[in-house]
Formats: structure tokens, C-alpha cells, sequence
């Protein structure tokens, strides 16, 4: 099989190597359709503390069987598959107080190399986060479910509620992510954002306010937009520390803040301490999901109430992974599926 690695930033190289055979448990995937994301972009441009280079990198795919190993029984070879590339091992302290997604081994047991013509998936991840992929759910939608599970994660951390007005800060994929399951709560999203394309999108998508941060002042239109109160939820999607202590002059007396982008470590922020305290507002840090978020994140793609297809800006063949990864530096795109040949 063809297995894309990155060798160094801005590096990379294919690779023939054999298929591998799945063990007790396990499953190969041919996979079908493999999504670009904003950590393979960083990892690319700069390397990643968590990915050692060389790597094979990529973890946003749907497939095909392609075998599977002894004691496998709810798939068979040629099934579809939608998965994501991690799952807790559920008998550590945190798996055991209930946060999964805190898993003391979950990053060192995660699956990388999407882009690839295949990939192997361990036992814990073929018992836990592999599902049927529905024929009516196209093999890049359905590679969409590790990102949404993400944003669904993030929802259960701090519920979106049905009429409130949320202020969602970043127009990158996770922040339309975010717009999307914002509609499909029945609340109102306000983007704030840069990129005119992107903006373009979240109007497109049903944003109430689009906001150009680099036009406009955000704030008062925000109040505006609120009667002066400030949003009931503000959800940070860009990961800079700026940005975060910002986000305490969007919210109103009793919301909610929800961190969802990650920012550099040792990183400091300063948020003034009366206004947490005495306008009771709640702050939340999040981070990757749970085997649940997982599961309902795949009920929401197969039922069609959150669509991701806008979200998707082209299509190339595995072998013009670089042209992709290219556009996205330069800011253009969103996201590229890329397709191995079949």
C-alpha cells in the first residue's frame, strides 16, 4: 500500500510498504476518503510535540473492510466504516470518574496515517469508535465524524440552548462546526471571524451576525444584537490567548465561555476576576471527545440534521496531498478531501 509521511515540516514523502494483517481484534480499512484538518496543517508547517517526524499523519477518513482479525463479529470484509483514530482504554482513573476523553493513554494510543491507501485499527478502537457508514452518507461526509465529535463533546461540556444567542469566534472548520450543531440546537449563531470566504460560508450556513474582525469592531454589535446583554454562550474557536480574554467582553451576567481552542503551552491569560465572579460567569476548558460524543456525532451526520458537505472545498487524488496542504497555508480552502484510487 501507498502511505504518505510526513518527514519533516513542509516534507513529504510516499511510502510502499506492505498491507498490514489485522491481529485478534483488529481491522484493516482501504480507506475511501480522508479530510485535511487544522492540526495535519499545523504538524505540517511547523512539526507537532506530539507527533515524533517521521510520521504517516492524518486521522479524519471513512473506508471499507479490508480484513479484519479473529474475534471481530459486527463486521465483515467490504462492510463501510466511518471510526475515529482514538478510544480510551477504559480502566484508568479517568475513564473510571467518567472522562474518557481525559484517558491516561488515549494520545499515546492513537492511530495516525489516514492518508494513506489504508489503515490498521487496534482493538480498543474497533470495539468502541467504529460504525456502519449508511449508503446514503457519502464517504467525506462520513469522514467527518472525528472533527464533529470534537464539537459535539464540546456541546455536552456546555450545553447550547434552544433560543439563546451564542457568539462563535473563529470561522476555521471547528467554528462552522460549531455554527451547524448551534442551528441544529435552535439557537442563533454570531461569527466572528477573518477570511471573506469563510464569512461568505457561515452566512451561507445561517449565521445571524458575520462579523469581519479585521473591519469591524465586534463588541457593541454584539450588544446590539442582544439588548445590551452580551451573549448567553461564547464558544473560542482560535486559540490565541488575546482572543480568550476577549471573549469575557462578549458574554452576559450568567453565561457561559466555552475554550475550546487550544493555545500554545505556558501559555498565561488574565480575565478580570470581578466580572467571573460577580456576573456568575462560567468558563470551561475543553478537549477531544468521548466514546458518547463519538455516538451521537455519527447519529447527526446519518441523519442529515447537521450537513458538513459545505464544508468541504475541493477534492484531489491521495497523490496531490501537498497541492492540498499548499492551498490551506495559503488560505485557501477550508477543507480538501483526499481520495486514493480505487
Amino acid at each position: 500500500m501507498k502511505s504518505y509521511i510526513l518527514a519533516a515540516p513542509g516534507e513529504v514523502e510516499c511510502a510502499e510498504m506492505p498491507s498490514p494483517a489485522p491481529g485478534p481484534g483488529e481491522m484493516l480499512v482501504d480507506i475511501r476518503a480522508a479530510l485535511t484538518c487544522g492540526t495535519d496543517l499545523k504538524t505540517y508547517r511547523r512539526g507537532h510535540p506530539k507527533i515524533p517526524l517521521p510520521s504517516p499523519f492524518g486521522h479524519e477518513f471513512s473506508g471499507t473492510v479490508a480484513a479484519i482479525g479473529e474475534g471481530v463479529d459486527d463486521f465483515a470484509v467490504g462492510d463501510a466504516v466511518m471510526a475515529v483514530h482514538t478510544a480510551p482504554c477504559g480502566e484508568c482513573f479517568y475513564c473510571a470518574a467518567g472522562q474518557e476523553n481525559l484517558c491516561e493513554s488515549i494520545m499515546e494510543t492513537k492511530v495516525l496515517g489516514a492518508f494513506s491507501e489504508q489503515i490498521l485499527l487496534p482493538s480498543h478502537i474497533v470495539e468502541r469508535n467504529v460504525f456502519a457508514k449508511p449508503d446514503g452518507l457519502s464517504f467525506e461526509e462520513a469522514a467527518f465524524l472525528e472533527p464533529l465529535a470534537c464539537v459535539v463533546y464540546g456541546d455536552r461540556v456546555q450545553k447550547i440552548r434552544p433560543g439563546e444567542t451564542v457568539v462563535i469566534v473563529g470561522a476555521g472548520p471547528i467554528g462552522l462546526l460549531f455554527l451547524l450543531l448551534v442551528k441544529a440546537r435552535g439557537a442563533r449563531g454570531i461569527v466572528l471571524g477573518k477570511r471573506e470566504s469563510r464569512l461568505q460560508l457561515a452566512r451561507e450556513l445561517g449565521a445571524e451576525l458575520v462579523v469581519d474582525v479585521e473591519q469591524e469592531v465586534p463588541i457593541p454589535l454584539i450588544r446590539k444584537l442582544t439588548e445590551g446583554r452580551g451573549a448567553d454562550q461564547v464558544i473560542e474557536c482560535t486559540g490565541r490567548p488575546a482572543v480568550w480574554e476577549s471573549t469575557l467582553q462578549m458574554v452576559r451576567k450568567g453565561g457561559r465561555i466555552l475554550l475550546y481552542g487550544g493555545c500554545p503551552g505556558g501559555t498565561e491569560v488574565r480575565f478580570d476576576t470581578g466580572r467571573l465572579h460577580y456576573d456568575e460567569i462560567r468558563l470551561d476548558g475543553v478537549f477531544h471527545f468521548t466514546p458518547a460524543a463519538v455516538a451521537e456525532a455519527r447519529e447527526l451526520l446519518v441523519s442529515g440534521t447537521v450537513d458538513v458537505a459545505p464544508l468541504i472545498s475541493g477534492r484531489y487524488p491521495l497523490d496531490e496531498l501537498e497541492v492540498a496542504l499548499e492551498r490551506l497555508l495559503k488560505g485557501d480552502g477550508l477543507k480538501y478531501a483526499l481520495v486514493p484510487e480505487v
